[in-house]
């Protein structure tokens, strides 16, 4: 979040960047990352949804505040965040899934694996 509240620094699209870093999906699969199946292989498709409508909110944000957890198991959470942007006046709440990583050299890195805008009309998502 604090990668997305500072997007543009040290470089433009720094903090979209770190989001498609540390994003669990196939990069050569459809996935259901934003809520519906899209080709987010390459990191331009990824960046385009993070300027929608939807999720541009989190660009530069004003600040957040968690609304709720829940613990799924011993390496899954699901957290529901809201954001808020004074720059676009403009409030929005998302559910995030994060997935612990086990084994190999991200053993305990936690990625996300799921970032959905609450009340999104997903046939706007602008990746394909």
């Amino acid at each position: 979040m604090q990668a997305l509240q500072n997007n543009n620094v040290p470089y433009a699209d720094h903090g979209v960047e770190v989001l498609y870093r540390f994003a669990n999906f196939d990069p050569f699969k459809r996935a259901q990352y934003f809520g519906r199946s899209l080709d987010l292989g390459q990191f331009e498709r990824f960046r385009r949804v993070m300027h929608s409508p939807y999720y541009a909110t989190l660009l530069d944000n004003s600040g957040w505040e968690m609304l709720s957890t829940l613990q799924v198991d011993e390496g899954s959470w699901c957290v529901r965040v809201r954001v808020h942007d004074t720059h676009r006046l403009e409030e929005r709440t998302y559910s995030i899934t994060m997935l612990q990583r086990l084994g190999g050299i991200y053993d305990g890195f936690w990625y996300t694996d799921r970032w959905v805008c609450e009340n999104q009309d997903v046939r706007k998502l602008w990746a394909d």
